[in-house]
C-alpha cells in the first residue's frame, strides 16, 4: 500500500508555464465516490490506463492502491462513470527541491487550474513558488470526485 501525501493549492497567473514540461492530457472517471473514499479509472496520454482505490486518512494523507488496467476496460469503465468524466492536462515544475504538478481542467470545469505537491511525510515544508494561490488542502469541493460529481465550486467557497 502506498500513501499519498499531498497539498493542494489554487493557481494564481500564468508564470509557472515558462518553467513546465509539455504536460500529459488526462481523463478521469469515478466508479464509486464516498465522503471518504473512491474508486477512479484514469487514461493517460490515450495510451495507458489505471484503475485506483483512494481512502482517506486526514486531509492531507490518503492510502491509494493503483493498478494499470488494460485501455479498453477503462474505455468501457468511463461509459459507466458516476457524474462527469473529467478531461485535463497534467503539468510538471520542480521548484525546491518538490515536483508540482498543475491540472489545468477542460470542458465543464475550464477555468479551473490547481496544484498539488507530493510529500514524503506530513511535516514536509516545501517552498510555495510565487505563482500558487490560496491553499485548498482538504477543502472537499477541489478534490475530483467531488468536481466530477457537483462541477466547479463556488470561488468565495
Amino acid at each position: 500500500m502506498a500513501k499519498e501525501i499531498e497539498r493542494k493549492f489554487l493557481v494564481a497567473g500564468d508564470r509557472w508555464r515558462k518553467l513546465t514540461d509539455g504536460g500529459t492530457r488526462l481523463k478521469q472517471a469515478y466508479i464509486v465516490a464516498m465522503d471518504d473514499r473512491s474508486v477512479r479509472v484514469r487514461i493517460s496520454g490515450g495510451k495507458r490506463a489505471q484503475l485506483t482505490t483512494k481512502i482517506s486518512k486526514s486531509a492531507v494523507v490518503r492510502e491509494e492502491f493503483e493498478y494499470d488496467i488494460p485501455l479498453d476496460d477503462a474505455e468501457d469503465m468511463m461509459r459507466q462513470a458516476i457524474g462527469v468524466v473529467i478531461e485535463k492536462t497534467r503539468y510538471c515544475v520542480p521548484h525546491g527541491g518538490f515536483t508540482w504538478e498543475i491540472d489545468v481542467y477542460q470542458g465543464d470545469l475550464r477555468g479551473l487550474v490547481i496544484a498539488e505537491v507530493e510529500m514524503e511525510s506530513e511535516t514536509d515544508l516545501p517552498p510555495i513558488p510565487d505563482w500558487i494561490g490560496r491553499e485548498v488542502t482538504g477543502n472537499y469541493r477541489y478534490s475530483n470526485h467531488y468536481l466530477a460529481l457537483e462541477g466547479l465550486p463556488q470561488m468565495s467557497a
